[in-house]
């Protein structure tokens, strides 16, 4: 198999916590994402990882339906550790200023790299809307940045 799964496993984990923010169900979700992805594993390595996403999103929702949790939690987990610092602050306070979509894909590209012709694949859009939607987030994370108080 192409893909390195240990790797994906800690990123699909990652992707489920930040969609549920509950430990033990984040773990059942990964778990139940890569019984049902083996079920059909034979694919290439972009149809792999969209492959996984698209069951690790699908779980996630029927989770979120199943307990009417808030969907999109506003920090990313591990983002704030015991001592709180302004600049921690201020970049939560960034990423809330995204949609929940906007902050999905920052989670998806920035923080699991997962590459974009399987992101493009996932979320069923061509790579050049990708790259383009992807640019327009961090421009307004830029701007965010050079309004950053002193």
């Amino acid at each position: 198999m192409s893909m390195e799964l240990e790797e994906q496993y800690d990123r699909i984990y990652r992707y489920c916590y930040y969609r549920i923010r509950n430990v033990q169900r984040a773990e059942d979700l990964t778990q139940e994402t890569f019984l049902r992805y083996f079920e059909h594993y034979n694919l290439g390595y972009g149809q792999q990882l969209a492959y996984l996403y698209t069951i690790a999103k699908n779980l996630c929702i029927d989770e979120f339906r199943k307990s009417k949790m808030e969907q999109f939690p506003q920090d990313l987990p591990g983002a704030l550790n015991d001592t709180i610092n302004i600049d921690t602050i201020w970049l939560k306070q960034l990423l809330s200023e995204l949609t929940d979509h906007e902050r999905e894909l920052v989670l998806l590209r920035y923080v699991n790299e997962v590459p974009v012709n399987a992101l493009s694949r996932f979320y069923q859009i061509s790579r050049f809307a990708l790259y383009r939607e992807l640019k327009q987030i961090l421009k307004k994370l830029k701007r965010g940045i050079a309004d950053e108080p002193s």
